[in-house]
């Protein structure tokens, strides 16, 4: 008998899973579950739509109906998967039609995925407040739109800034109201955070941080929101104040969760239930420098922890070592990166550091169209390694997080990054790139001759 794998959800972990589970076993019966209409899209392109910059939804998709019949997985959209009987691996399912099934498994993947939160605001039921996590949430947006002149988003994270930019294109004058007292608070320390602020604010982008919002208004359709005492009108509000992991299938079949309340599982992907395993927005990650349980939802995470047990479930073996939470996004012309620990999270977690911010350029200086660059690094005050770096450019951003991502993973000091060797060209990069002259400047300032 050929084995039998069940994948709940069919996002970017989902799929993941099926196709790493298709290539360790060719001949297993592979059956996905999800409740939404769509499978196999690109959640993180979705504010790219709304912007303008990609065309429809529709160019989203990036596992095509094809793709399943091809690889023949069995996906079934639409269907709700109610409860996991894990003592007689069993899954009960609802269908759109009302029909209901009991289907038996030999190894299941949760990639059930998070959920966007609506936090307990005044006045949250009202028309015109939207969540941006689904392509029908995209839909929505996109249709308000019409006829808008203001919006409000609540929550300046990745996906709150995303948005309040791409409705900035649009000609809608955006305000953003962030709780912290800064920008990006997830990904970047105040001093870096403050630069990115001072960009959006000068493409006309209101940002208010340290403040949260008291009260949607409106009778039953938004037309603003109270901050702080003050009323700032609003046609469309949309809140983007996170996602919480879809965790409630599996601990009422009962599978543990770990400290961040997400599902826990081991290097192998797998929870403390043999033959179930868990991947993307749902899971629990480990820190690879801390240690410690750490939330990472990110696409780039649930795909790397979805080929892992997607292997493991089909009889394979791999293992995922843990994360970094490596994060890049582009906001107008600027792009924003990360990687590792900020300073306060480092601070957080009982770790010394020291840090240094230089700007420099992208290209040769005398070169036509050299872009500012500015970097800041993070180090172990008592090893002196490399543990988390931050980066706003105008462009090359994404690669340079990419190599300190390998650096820090590698547990690199400092003096050796310092002593890199970078490639030079006039129309690509300086003699020195500014990664090695940050890595030197703070090797001065710690170690002054």
């Amino acid at each position: 008998m050929p084995r039998r794998i069940i994948i709940i959800g069919a996002h970017a972990a989902g799929c993941d899973a099926a196709a790493a589970a298709r290539l360790t076993d060719r001949q297993a019966e592979i059956i996905m579950f999800t409740n939404e209409r769509y499978a196999g899209y690109s959640r993180c392109g979705l504010p790219f739509v709304i912007g303008g910059h990609i065309k429809s939804f529709q160019d989203l998709i990036v596992f095509p109906s094809s793709y399943f019949r091809m690889n023949r997985i069995d996906l079934r959209a639409e269907a709700n998967v109610t409860s996991i009987d894990a003592k007689a691996k069993t899954v009960s399912v609802q269908y759109k039609d009302g029909r209901e099934e009991t289907i038996q498994y030999d190894s299941l993947i949760l990639a059930t995925g998070a959920r966007a939160v609506i936090p307990p605001i005044k006045g949250r039921e009202k028309k015109g407040v939207y969540t941006l996590r689904t392509i029908e949430d995209g839909e929505m947006i996109l249709e308000a739109l019409k006829g808008a002149k203001s919006a409000v988003v609540v929550g300046a994270g990745l996906i709150g800034l995303e948005i309040a930019v791409a409705f900035t294109e649009r000609g809608i004058k955006t305000t953003v109201v962030e709780l912290l007292p800064h920008v990006l608070p997830a990904m970047l320390d105040k001093d870096m955070a403050d630069m990115v602020q001072k960009e959006l604010e000068a493409k006309g982008i209101r940002i208010i941080t340290g403040k949260s919002v008291d009260e949607i208004l409106g009778d039953d359709r938004v037309t603003g929101v109270m901050v702080a005492g003050e009323q700032i009108p609003a046609d469309i509000v949309v809140v983007a104040t996170g996602v919480r992991g879809n965790t409630e299938l599996a601990e009422k079949a009962g599978i543990a969760l770990g400290e961040t309340r997400l599902i826990k599982v081991n290097m192998r992907m797998e929870t403390n239930i043999k033959d179930i395993y868990a991947c993307g927005d749902c899971v629990e990650s480990i820190h690879l420098v801390t240690r410690r349980p750490t939330v990472s939802q990110l696409g780039t995470t649930a795909v790397r922890q979805a080929r892992v047990a997607g292997i493991n479930a089909a009889g394979g073996y791999a293992v995922f070592s843990g994360v970094l939470g490596a994060a890049v996004t582009k906001l107008f012309d600027l792009e924003i990166g990360a990687v590792g620990l900020t300073e306060t999270f480092a601070e957080r977690a009982g770790i010394k550091t020291d840090s240094m911010i230089l700007s420099g350029k992208t290209k040769a200086s005398y070169y036509p169209g050299a872009l500012p660059i500015t970097i800041k690094l993070v180090v172990d005050k008592e090893t002196e390694k490399v543990i988390g770096a931050e980066i706003i450019g105008g462009e090359g951003v994404a690669p340079r997080i990419n190599a300190l991502s390998y650096a820090i993973m590698k547990e690199m000091t400092l003096r050796e990054l310092a002593k890199a060797e970078t490639c030079y060209a006039p129309p690509l990069s300086e003699t020195w790139d500014p990664v090695t002259l940050t890595a030197q400047a703070l090797l001065r300032k710690i170690k002054p001759r």
